[in-house]
């Protein structure tokens, strides 16, 4: 059997599929980062032995959230650092796989990170195509005439659509072949090649077309997105939950208040065994809530020491990575902070983001919202801070009605 391994490619900007806060990669699909599904079609496949991601210096600490996500059994690699350039940037890769592995993996497969729906059963084609001809790209039929057009806007040729193909990813090469076409690529400053069956062929190479999938689909707009959500959500059927959450704490010694994952200067601290955030506090619970497991005491009992001081954005990765591993998709969040100081209102989209950010959702997802008790109660005396979160999902549901 041959030694695979497989790179996906996401150190590109995704600038097309803007507005949104993330690049593309990163962007929730289906209550999941994108880049997640394409690392996990690639890791749960057998033949893989390894897997290495290739991204931008700038998202290494996102990245690494994700790959802590993944059950991988050892087989995802540290991720590799891009270039300005997709070539760039999978040269990058296979350096990293060559320095990496022990032995140098037989045959590699280049995915892109922005083709979410990579099926088991492409990826035999891929890797039984490698093994016959060395270098072997997945493509489709052209259904619709294709027009050359000149630089004066008419037509100058009409090919025969029967001799073209559409090119998807994983392409599939025996491994030192390419590495040493990136190699030549780089030391004679060429740096144009948009796929790695481009490169093959410049190197010299006869590269077969194998059968792709038409559902395996790039991302690029955000209507890709909203099509690939609805085709992710019409696996399952899907049942909607609602959670609520609520957590207060009262003043004391400090200069500071963590709210939403962000420290807010303040004349007094929080009294906590944690570091007291109201706000991440009550969300975890909302989500909790949602798919009936318990709250955040269940998981995280302040009688337990590893928990004093601990960063409250770790119960809500947890929560979020339970309502993950249920199959399900973070809707939206709804959060609303009572106390008469500090003032949340500057502060209000940096909560937001750095939600966003623990959740893997998109800002427009996180609501949050802030009121005073109009002087009545612990919190109008300025004893306290409240917050009271909700959270919607959709987890798939069981025969019995329950998810």
């Amino acid at each position: 059997m041959p030694l695979v391994a497989a790179i996906i490619v996401a150190a590109g900007r995704g600038t097309r599929a803007r507005p949104h806060a993330l690049p593309k990669q990163y962007r929730p699909l289906a209550g999941r980062p994108l880049v997640a599904h394409s690392l996990e079609a690639t890791l749960r496949h057998p033949a893989i032995a390894k897997v290495l991601c290739v991204i931008h210096p700038d998202d290494h600490a996102i990245y690494e959230e994700i790959a802590r996500s993944l059950d991988h059994d050892g087989k995802l690699l540290p991720a590799g650092f891009g270039g300005a350039t997709r070539q760039a940037s999978v040269h990058a890769g296979l350096e990293a796989l060559a320095g990496h592995m022990g032995r140098a993996p037989d045959i590699v497969l280049v995915h892109d990170a922005a083709r979410p729906f990579l099926s088991p059963q492409l990826i035999d084609r891929a890797i039984a195509a490698a093994e016959l001809y060395g270098a072997a790209v997945p493509g489709l039929s052209v259904t619709d005439t294709v027009k050359v057009v000149g630089a004066d806007g008419c037509v100058a040729e009409t090919p025969d659509r029967a001799m073209l193909r559409t090119v998807q990813t994983p392409q599939a090469f025996a491994f030192p072949a390419l590495l040493a076409a990136h190699r030549a690529a780089a030391e004679q400053a060429i740096d144009g090649f948009t796929d790695d069956g481009a490169i093959a062929e410049w190197a010299g190479g006869t590269v077969h077309i194998f059968p792709g999938e038409a559902r395996n689909v790039k991302l690029t707009t955000g209507e890709d997105f909203v099509e690939a959500e609805r085709r992710l959500s019409a696996r399952h059927d899907m049942t909607v939950r609602f959670g609520i959450g609520y957590d207060v704490h009262t003043f004391g010694e400090g200069d500071h208040i963590m709210i939403g994952g962000i420290a807010i200067a303040h004349e007094r601290g929080i009294v906590a065994h944690s570091d007291g955030d109201v706000v991440l506090h009550a969300l975890t619970d909302a989500l909790l809530g949602a798919i009936a497991d318990g709250d955040i005491g269940t998981h995280f009992p302040p009688s337990d020491p590893q928990w004093k001081s601990a960063s409250s954005d770790l119960f809500l990765r947890d929560a979020r990575e339970r309502v993950r591993r249920r199959g399900g998709i973070i809707d939206n969040v709804d959060v609303i902070v009572v106390c008469e100081r500090p003032r949340i209102g500057p502060h209000r989209e940096a909560i937001r983001a750095r939600i966003a950010e623990i959740l893997a959702i998109g800002t427009g997802q996180v609501s949050v919202k802030a009121t005073t008790s109009e002087g009545l109660g612990f919190t109008g005396r300025r004893e306290g801070i409240a917050a009271q979160a909700s959270a919607t999902v959709r987890l798939p549901a069981s025969p019995e009605g329950q998810a």
